[in-house]
């Protein structure tokens, strides 16, 4: 589980400023609560549909997160255990191998790559500038290699590193920068609307919110394709979502899927600099970063050389392993409609154990039960309670536990580049990454709200259960971007993204900021993240059950969902769809 739960602190403060009559917060609904039904989908009612065992759900998160699992971190004895546990139950639950090969295993060969501290130097004539390692520079490589190099590499400063041919952005406009050092700014280019400057505009880069372009992630992939030998991210806490403190977690082991190419298609160097460090840079350049900025965020910009060179050498200890996805089947009953699959994910694994300094009160497991043990037993708990359905759905039904996600979504990453079955038949993607352990809520919240039809499944059948959906308080953030589902997403298939609701019945409005707080400040990936003696499994039970119904429409409907008008994988879809 990445850091989106804490995106939730906005819609709460909202909640509790529209109980109290505090402040100028509208006290309305944030989403449009439609009656209309989801054309072509099965309208048996939620409440006809097979139930989700809560004590089951409650069983597997205490022996996924118990000692004896070690944390589950891939490529130990906690992985073979889990693996060993998902399989196991699998089976016990009716289904069938998930993969082609007659097994439940999907392998995913991974590399750890673990950089030894270098500086980055920065030079122009005379004028020297060392950036020091993990205080003002993070970086490391994708190479499967011993070293890898940039030595007098040509720095340009490419604005916010964009080709978005949608919004009519080029922000490289033809300039050849393969072999050189690319500078760019993190999160999308911020257009003001033209009719309210003040404001961004909402078709240009989704206004507010964050889209994929914005993704330090893409960043690094554009570079690539650009055939750049280093990509440098210049780090704001604002755009980014997160202080330069969180890029620090990134000096150690990093895991990575092991590509044919090893990697090398990659930058050489990949990384952030601090703000204070780029400012340097750009000012060695000759320039202005509050200037340059500005003029970034224009469709005009064009490529900016500094005249500044860059060096630096990364030394590499590597080990590879094969880690496993885990993988079973639902045959669909519908001869024309069973080769198209609804894909459920979770991911199974978590850090294992740490060093000793990491302990906390003398525990160095990371148990992970909130993260994600019990999405994981979720997960079991739909694919049971789709067996006992009178027939299966027309559609297949997969469910995929996904390894290494806190590796940075490797799991799904290879299961989306290497899928099972074809992506052009994978009508959608369910990720549970954490689920509600305190009670029913009133609502249920969708991460990346507005972005496909799935939205509109989860609508009609939350309000079947007299709750309404709420969007994610803070899109700029970008959290749609950060757990399994987006990689699906990444590649076309429409994906889901639900995250529990803030508004529990029976509490009071501050009543789920408080405990959303108190796991973020305590047990966050932390070996405190336990099975707690009050938590109340109701509110899960609630959402697996909409989760379950969700993907059950979506499994029989006539039609596939589409991605929402103006999305930035819709393309992508629609040219997958064609072949």
């Amino acid at each position: 589980m990445n850091i989106r739960h804490l995106s939730i602190a906005a819609a709460l403060a909202a909640l509790i400023a529209c109980s109290t009559g505090a402040g100028a917060v509208s006290c309305s609904m944030p989403v449009p609560q439609k009656q209309a039904g989801t054309p072509g989908s099965d309208r048996i009612p939620i409440g006809q549909l097979p139930d989700i065992d809560a004590d089951a759900v409650l069983a597997h998160t205490k022996t996924l997160s118990s000692d004896e699992f070690e944390g589950r971190a891939p490529g130990t004895k906690g992985e073979e255990l889990t693996v060993a546990y998902l399989v196991d139950q699998f089976k016990k639950i009716g289904l069938k191998p998930g993969n082609t090969d007659g097994t439940y295993i999907q392998k995913v060969p991974l590399v750890g790559i673990t950089p030894t501290p270098a500086p980055l130097v920065f030079t122009k004539g005379s004028q020297r500038q060392t950036l020091a390692w993990k205080n003002d520079v993070v970086a490391w490589t994708k190479h499967v290699a011993d070293q890898a190099e940039i030595k007098d590499s040509e720095i340009v400063f490419v604005g916010y590193g964009v080709v978005a041919p949608e919004f009519n952005w080029d922000d490289y406009k033809g300039q050849d920068v393969k072999g050189k050092t690319l500078v760019m700014l993190v999160n999308d280019p911020p257009v003001p609307d033209p009719s309210n400057p003040e404001e961004l505009d909402p078709k240009t880069f989704g206004g507010k919110a964050m889209t994929y372009y914005g993704r330090w992630t893409y960043k690094y992939e554009i570079g690539a394709q650009k055939g750049a030998a280093a990509v440098l991210l210049i780090h704001e806490t604002g755009p980014a979502g997160y202080g330069f403190n969180v890029v620090q977690g990134k000096t150690g082991e990093q895991f990575d899927l092991v590509t044919p190419d090893k990697n090398m298609s990659r930058a050489a160097i990949e990384g952030w600099i601090t703000l204070d460090s780029g400012r340097k840079l750009l000012k060695m350049g000759g320039q202005d970063f509050d200037a340059l900025k500005k003029q970034a965020a224009t469709r005009d910009f064009k490529p900016v050389p500094l005249g500044v060179s860059a060096s630096m050498t990364i030394h590499n200890k590597l080990r590879t392993i094969d880690s496993q996805n885990v993988v079973a089947k639902l045959e669909g009953r519908d001869a024309a409609r069973k080769d198209e699959y609804v894909v459920y994910t979770a991911h199974w694994d978590h850090f294992g154990i740490g060093a000793p300094v990491n302990g906390v009160n003398g525990d160095r497991i990371y148990h992970g039960a909130k993260d994600n043990a019990i999405g994981t037993a979720g997960l079991l708990e739909i694919a049971r309670a789709f067996t006992k359905l009178p027939m299966p759905p027309r559609r297949s039904i997969l469910f995929v536990a996904v390894t290494a996600e806190e590796q940075g979504l490797l799991g799904s990453q290879y299961y989306s580049v290497t899928p099972i079955y074809p992506l052009a038949k994978t009508v959608a993607n369910i990720n549970m990454d954490g689920l509600n352990v305190h009670g029913r809520t009133k609502d249920v919240t969708l991460i990346g709200y507005g972005a496909s039809d799935l939205d509109d499944y989860v609508r009609d059948a939350a309000g079947e259960q007299g709750r309404v959906i709420r969007p994610d308080a803070e899109p700029e953030k970008g959290f749609y971007y950060r757990s399994d589902h987006f990689n699906f997403a990444k590649q076309g298939v429409p994906a889901l993204d639900p995250d529990e609701g803030v508004d529990f019945v029976g509490r009071p409005p501050d009543y789920g900021k408080k405990v959303r707080d108190d796991y973020t400040e305590h047990d966050y990936h932390q070996p405190s993240d336990k099975v707690k003696p009050d938590w109340d499994l109701s509110g899960a039970r609630e959402d697996l059950r909409l989760f379950f119904a969700v993907g059950y429409r979506v499994a029989q409907a006539d039609k596939f969902p589409e991605w929402k008008p103006g999305n930035e994988f819709r393309a992508k879809r629609e040219e997958m769809l064609k072949k």
